[in-house]
């Protein structure tokens, strides 16, 4: 193989390519961002257009900047971020913009599924719990509410499916990503009938399914200039960024633990078959036939710290502007100075309403406990601790099924945070290893494309290119501090689940 292999990721606000040396050093890495477009609460939507613009830029920079010859480049890899759906018509233009997994409008359907005999069934075949996140909801939300698109669809396909498209002008969809669609039959490899059926679709109207390790070749002489590739370097289709930040992370083994926590957050771990919660608490997505990844997802990661850095640190970012520091690392300095615990201050970072554990689009954040003594700085640390309670209860969920972590690794931006990972550590109360580089999942991609070319023999080589680690201990005075709140933060949030539905119908009503 050529000395150089690249792994892209598509994420919900930047597309990521990292060009890496065979051997797992980053060589150069290049990042092109993108909107969100959120006009009301319930709608979370992007430009297709504009994301598959970023992927060329984004490679045409890496390559021209890393200086590298168009031979040595290896093959192409591919991350993405589940759960979006665009709908196509027939002669291939979008329908819609793409739907991002935040996109709660299908929340009405998602509810009428979930409480419903039928909607467990599903769950436990498909491995996706229902929520407005997961495409089947969409689907339908569509079908009901926008008939004048659904009826002219020709395919529903995600962000990823779209820029395979474009590139080679076929549907193809991995099994990671398809198992992320809550259509997917996790023992059958196959799009599941009685899923279609709820759906009110046929097969017809979905990608060609094609494991992870699938390569497409072929592009047009004028994309691969505009990339400045070869018109046959080898793209593999790769898998979905949560299975690929375990990969990434060197998790791929029954037994460790991963936590990442970017724009969102996730647990996962991995198991050699596929497994599904009694209480349907936890996802299980493919990363190969052999390769299960099972956890939970969280809406409330980093961008729960940037709305109380917006909120509550609008001095601290004038601050940054002026002295070029960064306004986070200013924020987390202050909150290092309040006590863990913030003395007695819980927040539950339900922002964005939240998947795991409690897989509820209404749910809506709220500070605990707050008295006259606190300050804006307890209010900051607690937003850190806070997504971290959300974090451990879902790593509750995920002990019951698969049992209690023996390592757990850590991957995501908050890790550049030196407090937000002393936390972690004090809360989940275990040791927690975090690899050098961020790039976990264009890492865990550029890995599955050995595999899939057949340079490396097992997934588990990732070992040797994770680099140097840090370790964090807990502390044990903190331990017991957290321990105390956890309980706490666990009962409130559970008397509060009825009054979610209650606020939040409120808020629709008021605010769209």
């Amino acid at each position: 193989m050529a000395g150089y292999m690249m792994g892209i990721d598509i994420g919900t606000t930047s597309t990521k390519v990292v060009l890496f040396s065979k051997g797992g050093e980053v060589v150069r890495s290049c990042s092109k961002g993108y909107p969100l477009h959120s006009p009301t609460p319930s709608v979370a939507e992007q430009d297709p257009d504009e994301i598959y613009k970023a992927v060329i830029m984004a490679i045409a920079e890496v390559m021209i900047t890393s200086e590298i010859d168009k031979d040595e480049l290896g093959f192409i890899s591919f991350s993405s971020a589940m759960h979006s759906l665009i709908a196509m018509d027939k002669d291939g233009r979008p329908l819609t913009n793409s739907i991002t997994w935040a996109d709660n409008r299908s929340v009405a359907y998602a509810e009428r599924l979930k409480s419903s005999e039928q909607g467990m069934q599903l769950y436990h075949r498909t491995g996706t719990p229902i929520h407005p996140m997961s495409p089947i909801t969409k689907i339908m939300w569509l079908k009901n509410e926008h008939p004048e698109i659904f009826d002219v669809t020709d395919k529903f396909i995600g962000i990823k499916e779209y820029i395979f498209y474009k590139f080679f002008n076929e549907y193809v969809m991995d099994h990671s990503l398809a198992s992320a669609t809550g259509m997917f039959n996790l023992n059958e490899l196959k799009w599941d009938e009685e899923a279609l059926v709820v759906a009110g679709i046929g097969a017809d109207k979905l990608p060609t399914l094609v494991p992870t390790t699938q390569v497409l070749s072929g592009l047009s002489p004028e994309l691969a200039a505009a990339m400045n590739i070869h018109e046959g370097t080898p793209f593999v289709i790769g898998a979905s960024d949560g299975v690929l930040a375990n990969l990434g992370q060197n998790a791929i083994k029954p037994g460790v633990l991963a936590v990442t926590i970017g724009t969102s957050g996730a647990v996962r771990t991995v198991s050699e078959r596929p497994l599904t919660d009694p209480k349907g608490r936890t996802f299980c997505y493919a990363l190969t036939e052999n390769h299960w990844v099972i956890g939970g997802p969280v809406n409330n990661g980093g961008i729960t710290f940037r709305w109380a850095r917006d909120q509550f640190g609008r001095v601290e970012i004038e601050k940054a502007k002026a002295s070029g520091l960064d306004s986070y690392e200013i924020l987390t300095d202050m909150a290092s100075a309040i006590a863990p615990g913030s003395d007695g201050l819980i927040f539950h970072p339900y922002m964005a309403g939240e998947r795991a554990p409690l897989w509820s689009a209404d749910a809506r954040g709220s500070f605990f406990g707050l008295a006259l003594h606190h300050t804006r700085d307890h209010m900051v640390r607690a937003v850190l601790e806070g997504v971290m309670y959300n974090l451990y209860s879902v790593l509750l969920a995920v002990r019951e099924l698969a049992g209690a972590p023996e390592k757990i690794h850590a991957s995501g931006g908050f890790v550049r945070s030196k407090l937000w990972r002393q936390i972690m550590a004090d809360v989940f109360n275990q040791n927690v290893t975090i690899p050098e580089s961020f790039e976990s999942s264009s890492l865990g991609a550029a890995v599955l494309g050995l595999y899939a070319l057949g340079e490396i023999e097992s997934l588990d080589e990732v070992e040797g290119m994770i680099g140097d680690t840090d370790e964090l201990v807990p502390i044990e005075a903190n331990v017991k501090v957290y321990e105390e709140l956890m309980s706490i933060y666990l009962s409130v949030s559970r008397q509060l689940e009825a009054d979610y539905s209650r606020i939040a119908e409120f808020q629709r009503r008021h605010l769209e």
